[in-house]
């Protein structure tokens, strides 16, 4: 889209409300669609605009809100009325579900100007449940936890194995299973669809460093995948320190 119609767009958002500020830099579409990717893809971004503030805009750096965001190319000067345009690429491995990354611009004078977009990162593993509680825990206590996998397309069975890092304080029991959903979500065995049972144990949870200055508990515990070698399934255990 060229400068012309991108500038057209704008004074129609502006005919439209006052939804936007007068001082701004603005993006179209609106909200950029990402559309449907897979976890662990690493997608390149083209982000158009204008700079519709009346005065020239200085911007010191472009960053995203939240984790993924890297090797960002943006204009250092725009003037007024001048088009915008911001590349970054997106990591996508650390996501799941629906997803609004918000791109923040920065301006010399600490204004930030933004960018949505918008999409759904699909996981190539489902889990029944992905959060756990502890409940009141001490040191060296054991717990155990059950649950059941399968691939997001249900033709296959997941391959999963507890990472380097969470071996070191979990281990895990697996059971060939097959299993059904009901329209609730409520899964049982004895069904079509390929899947494991994991049964995921500790016999002691660490507590160091940030930990031992909050009561709450937290720890994710990560898997890998050969099959997915860039999917990043993960689990949550909660709970409150004794």
């Amino acid at each position: 889209m060229n400068l012309t119609k991108i500038l057209g767009a704008v004074s129609t958002m502006f005919l439209c409300g006052s939804a936007f500020a007068v001082d701004s830099i603005l993006f179209t579409p609106a909200v950029y669609p990402i559309g449907e990717v897979n976890q662990g893809d690493v997608k390149h971004f083209v982000l158009k605009g204008a700079n519709v503030s009346g005065r020239a805009i200085q911007l010191e750096t472009v960053m995203c809100q939240g984790t993924g965001c890297s090797n960002f190319k943006y204009p250092v000067s725009i003037a007024n009325n001048g088009p915008v345009v911001v590349e970054f690429d997106m990591d996508f491995s650390t996501m799941e579900g629906p997803v609004s990354p918000t791109v923040v611009l920065v301006g010399t004078d600490g204004k930030p100007y933004t960018a949505a977009l918008e999409g759904v990162v699909k996981a190539p593993v489902f889990f029944n449940e992905k959060m756990f509680d502890a409940g009141y825990y001490a040191l060296g206590e054991s717990r155990e936890w059950s649950f059941y996998v399968w691939e997001t397309d249900k033709k296959a069975r997941p391959d999963l194995v507890l990472s380097e890092e969470s071996a070191k304080e979990f281990a895990i029991r697996t059971k060939n299973v097959k299993v059904k959903v009901d329209e609730n979500g409520k899964v049982t065995e004895g069904g079509k669809i390929p899947a494991v049972k994991i049964t995921l144990s500790t016999k002691g949870m660490s507590r160091e460093g940030w930990e031992l200055k909050q009561k709450s508990l937290r720890k994710i515990v990560t898997f890998k995948s050969e099959k997915f070698p860039r999917a990043t399934p993960e689990v949550l255990i909660i709970g409150y320190w004794k």
